[in-house]
């Protein structure tokens, strides 16, 4: 079972144009916002991803809201964001082990950090429902090829009560809300 204590939500390159340009785009970017929102329930660290952005743009406006007053983004070049030094300072301050995965290409950006994550040791669960790519096709390769190096499947819903793990508490009324 995933312990809130042990995690690190990772959020990959949703920005600009190119988020809009995926497949059911809002529905990724509810979801990612509703991660958002639980991470910080359980005060789970969010780091946070922007590719080239000063040539794709920021992260999506309801997502960049979301994230700026606790968190700054961490510009990368590489498709994979273990090639980042700060990510990987980032990453490692927090002591954590497990990555709940989302963002966006399912197939490049989020397959490449799943690889070099698994690689260094970490547990890695791609949350499917947070994660995607222009095509259904490129999205269903990508988790297939995440799932094939180690990674765990997962998706908001099912996360969420698996961190949570009792029907009581107030947390728990928070996070019905969060899915309703």
């Amino acid at each position: 079972m995933l312990n809130p204590q042990e995690s690190v939500l990772i959020i990959v390159d949703v920005q600009g144009k190119l988020a809009k340009m995926m497949r059911n785009a809002q529905a990724l970017e509810d979801n990612i916002s509703t991660l958002i929102e639980a991470a910080t329930l359980f005060n789970i660290p969010i780091l946070w991803l922007e590719q080239l952005p000063d040539k794709l743009g920021a992260t999506s406006d309801k997502l960049r809201e979301q994230l700026v007053a606790a968190h700054q983004p961490i510009a990368k070049a590489h498709f994979s964001a273990w090639h980042a030094p700060e990510f990987r300072a980032a990453l490692t301050a927090t002591a954590r082990n497990n990555v709940l995965l989302a963002g966006i290409e399912t197939h490049i950006c989020v397959y490449q950090t799943c690889r070099d994550l698994l690689s260094n040791q970490y547990q890695v669960h791609v949350i499917a429902d947070a994660v995607s790519s222009r095509t259904a096709e490129n999205r269903s390769l990508g988790i297939e090829m995440m799932l094939q190096h180690g990674a765990l499947l997962n998706n908001t819903e099912s996360l969420l009560f698996e961190l949570q793990q009792e029907a009581k508490g107030e947390r728990f009324k928070a996070l019905l809300k969060l899915i309703k």
